[in-house]
């Protein structure tokens, strides 16, 4: 806020042809006959100031003293007049300023009145928040107040941020805007920060408890149908010469699998942790007809709670299981060992480099695995490894964009 001497008019002109800073204004005034408001012991030198722009530069003491003599002789070598006197008034003639009316009566034609405002900041919003202005004090004169802040324009107060004349009185439009500019960066540096950290709270909350029952249940039982009906690609193509046998489809979900497999002659177990998930399951069985229910046995289970028998089955398929590394190694050990001899291990998984794509909105690249690294975990005396490898398909992203995705495939027989 500009707080003006309260003489008549001055107000009303300023901004027009009452004016303060030379640096803003003095190109408009070049040459013109300039008066300058003496409002503190500072005038002088303002006066000295404006006289670079015009050489019809008078200084009009008002209230205040005369200049000490060697003032006095500077203001002289610069060939700025001084003038006493109270001043009463402006003298506006139409719209345009033509003078000051002294107290004696007396008018000095001018073009343009120069003062020197306080600059106070504008701060109730800010006291409310704690945050007071300071004085700002010039050669040990006040000349206005601001709110103290750091470079980037924060505040003792955080997330309380300041720019502008209220952050440097002497701020002007191009160093305001500057200010304005490092306040918003910082701002928004400040905000990616909590976002981060909000984001990164939730994803560790998401990590504990997405693999627990009680989180499938939930996702399951938030839409009518989670999967497509469809049984997955890898499955049907590695599946679909074996000879039949028992089976072990681990993470069933709503038994497209289990069902596909029971189909073609297999014996089913089909385990899952979600309860819902196993009841929609054995539904879909149901409405196959053919006797593929019968060939379907449904198991709540977390296999890494509860193990699968050892050596009972001649294909383990496990379709996109993914668990933290040590989880999955110990898991997928588990279902290696339930395998009979000649048996199939089948484990299929998103591959670590679709997380360049936008196939997935859930981003955990721990949980992500290739065929390769699985096959390491296999002793080869024991296993022979059909394929380890990178597998592409077709898919649509969440936004309905075509893609191509790739399935880190393992297909590995117990000798």
């Amino acid at each position: 806020m500009d707080e003006l001497p309260e003489i008549p008019g001055l107000a009303q002109r300023f901004g027009h042809d009452v004016l303060h800073c030379p640096y803003c204004h003095g190109w408009e005034v070049r040459d013109q006959r300039i008066g300058v408001l003496a409002s503190s012991p500072l005038a002088a030198h303002q006066a000295n100031l404006w006289r670079q722009w015009s050489p019809h530069v008078l200084l009009f003491l008002d209230k205040t003293p005369a200049p000490a003599p060697d003032e006095a002789e500077r203001l002289a070598a610069r060939g700025i007049p001084v003038v006493d006197g109270a001043v009463t008034g402006l003298v506006v003639t139409g719209d345009a300023l033509t003078g000051v009316q002294l107290e004696s009566g007396e008018v000095v034609t001018l073009d343009a009145v120069v003062v020197a405002p306080r600059f106070t900041a504008r701060g109730l919003l800010l006291e409310s928040l704690d945050l007071k202005a300071v004085d700002v004090e010039r050669d040990g004169i006040v000349v206005g107040s601001q709110v103290p802040a750091g470079p980037n324009g924060a505040t003792a107060v955080p997330g309380v941020y300041v720019a502008g004349n209220v952050a440097d009185i002497h701020a002007q439009v191009v160093t305001s805007a500057a200010a304005g500019l490092a306040a918003a960066s910082a701002i928004n540096f400040e905000l990616i920060a909590e976002d981060t950290d909000a984001a990164t709270v939730d994803y560790r909350q998401r990590i504990a408890t997405m693999f627990e029952q009680a989180a499938w249940e939930e996702r399951y039982r938030s839409r009518p149908t989670i999967w497509s009906g469809n049984p997955n690609p890898q499955l049907v193509a590695e599946a679909a010469e074996l000879t039949p046998g028992r089976a072990l489809d681990v993470g069933s979900g709503e038994g497209a699998d289990a069902v596909w497999l029971a189909a073609r002659g297999w014996q089913v177990t089909a385990v899952d942790i979600s309860t819902t998930a196993l009841e929609r399951g054995a539904a879909h069985a149901a409405a196959a007809g053919d006797g593929i229910a019968e060939r379907i046995t449904w198991t709540q289970a977390d296999l890494r709670e509860t193990p699968p028998e050892s050596g009972r089955y001649d294909l383990v398929s496990a379709q996109f299981m993914h668990l933290p590394p040590p989880q999955r190694r110990e898991l997928y050990a588990r279902l290696a060992a339930a395998l009979a001899p000649d048996g199939t291990l089948l484990i299929v998984g998103h591959h670590p480099a679709d997380l360049r794509t936008s196939a997935h909105r859930m981003h955990f690249p721990e949980m992500m695995f290739t065929a390769e690294e699985l096959a390491a975990d296999l002793d080869a005396d024991q296993w022979q490894i059909v394929a380890a490898e990178a597998r592409p398909r077709a898919a649509v992203d969440p936004d309905g964009r075509d893609i191509t995705i790739h399935d880190a495939v393992l297909v590995a027989r117990r000798r």
